[in-house]
């Protein structure tokens, strides 16, 4: 059984501020498993009575909207926790937790998680941060949505996936999300995203090699980012 207090990816989340006892108790009650690239953490509206602690490995957060279509909310890497908000709210979940690549994550119940609230107040400081910084973000990319162009909307998101996620060792974006994702990601059609990809190739500022993406230019991709 992995040791809590020596995992090293707890230091990037809200469980940073568990003491060692809190720790060796999460060991002890936790589960850790494999996701395969593709299968799911959670569906939305399911009710998962706890947290995930991604170990390792990257997750889409995503909506289907009305008309079928899987809207990516976010992406979540190691060291980030999710369902923090529907525990505290008692409520389903909201969103679908699908992995983009292979991933270990653990399971931490609520039972224990609820615990710590009453006796670490710097943990329940932590977890109030992270939503309050889950909300400025979700407002963030309604405002980018509301007034951004679709063409702006797509070099924010390749800057973000190479700032955020990194690159292969042929410098290609990390995160391979197909056409469809990444269409869903800047809210436009499948097919205005290929367009617009094949417009940033033929500028100079990206290359494209079947699903692979290498950013050639940030600069001016920043530039028509903002």
């Amino acid at each position: 059984m992995g040791k809590c207090e020596q995992c090293i990816v707890r230091e990037f989340s809200s469980l940073k501020a568990l003491k060692k006892d809190e720790l060796l108790k999460i060991a002890n009650c936790k589960t850790s498993f494999i996701i395969k690239k593709g299968e799911s953490i959670f569906h939305e509206g399911e009710s998962v009575n706890g947290i995930f602690c991604i170990k390792d490995g990257v997750c889409k957060l995503s909506k289907l909207s009305a008309n079928g279509k899987d809207q990516i909310v976010k992406l979540v890497k190691p060291g980030e926790l999710l369902g923090q908000r529907s525990m505290i709210s008692d409520e389903p979940t909201n969103l679908s937790a699908v992995a983009l690549e292979d991933m270990e994550v653990c399971f931490i119940p609520k039972t224990e998680i609820m615990g710590f609230f009453d006796h670490n107040n710097q943990f329940s400081m932590n977890v109030m941060k992270n939503i309050c910084g889950d909300l400025k973000e979700s407002d963030d990319h309604m405002v980018s949505m509301a007034q951004k162009t679709v063409k702006e909307r797509l070099a924010e998101t390749l800057i973000y996936l190479e700032d955020n996620f990194g690159k292969n060792e042929d410098g290609s974006l990390h995160i391979q999300l197909s056409r469809e994702e990444l269409a869903g990601m800047i809210g436009t059609a499948t097919e205005s995203c290929i367009r617009l990809l094949s417009d940033f190739n033929k500028l100079g500022l990206i290359k494209l090699v079947g699903k692979k993406i290498t950013i050639i230019d940030i600069s001016k991709l920043k530039k028509i980012a903002n």
